[in-house]
């Protein structure tokens, strides 16, 4: 690699056309893809096999009661426990966000969520599947209230605009965050190696104090991916709120 950015290149990975018109080539961007559907039907089909299951547990089950344990503390911290119906969706919301940072760690790996194309997918998905619960869990279009602040009318106009760009803003706020987070964390760990790495060539005295600090930039990475996961999840079931709660302007 002769630049930081090249780590996130969209190169195929084997090349299969047929005739003209179809081109079934395997991106690298789609292996995460594939590893995450694969990693989340086993967790699932792990908890729902064993679920009358209490002793002993394998050790799918045990991380996977943890992960759905941390979803339901987040949605009774941030809506109550008239969520825990959709649990099942925010954790695997939570995993898909997780696991994409997670495996852009490992060598060789893309980050698919520095992307925004992907960010931007999942939050539009997300944002616009709350909006639509909002309405149908209101009659007579109630749900728009969260539109309308109390205000004088010679202001409405104005303040109604805001709302409906804060709200419509949440979707490419969620996929920018996400996005930038990882795609300026991966590029500063290779920015900080490429440096490490031309300083032991220089002297070869600096082997362990450059592997220590190599070790503690990968952690650091570590440590961020998951708080990415978190602030996502977290962010996304704020905004989830309103459909149970009209917010008061």
């Amino acid at each position: 690699m002769f630049s930081p950015l090249e780590q996130f290149d969209i190169i195929s990975l084997f090349f299969f056309n047929i005739w003209i018109a179809y081109d079934l080539s395997l991106p690298n961007i789609m292996l995460p893809v594939i590893i995450i559907v694969f990693v989340l039907r086993s967790v699932y089909k792990n908890l729902y096999i064993q679920i009358h299951r209490i002793l002993p547990k394998t050790a799918i089950q045990q991380l996977g009661e943890m992960v759905i344990v941390f979803i339901f503390n987040i949605l009774k911290t941030n809506i109550g426990p008239s969520a825990y119906t959709n649990v099942c969706l925010w954790t695997a919301t939570f995993l898909i966000v997780l696991l994409g940072n997670l495996l852009a760690l490992i060598p060789y790996g893309i980050a698919m969520t520095s992307h925004i194309i992907i960010t931007l997918w999942l939050s539009l998905g997300l944002t616009l599947g709350i909006f639509f619960r909002g309405i149908f869990s209101y009659d007579n279009f109630l749900y728009f209230k969260i539109f309308i602040p109390e205000a004088p009318l010679a202001l409405l106009p104005i303040l109604i605009a805001i709302e409906l760009f804060s709200y419509i803003i949440r979707s490419f706020s969620l996929a920018i965050r996400l996005s930038a987070n990882i795609l300026a964390g991966h590029t500063l760990v290779y920015i900080i190696i490429g440096f490490l790495n031309m300083m032991l060539h220089l002297n070869t005295m600096f082997a362990v104090f450059t592997t220590v600090l190599v070790f503690l930039v990968y952690i650091l990475e570590l440590f961020v991916a998951i708080l990415q996961a978190y602030v996502y999840i977290s962010l996304i079931t704020l905004y989830l709120k309103d459909t149970y709660e009209l917010p008061s302007h």
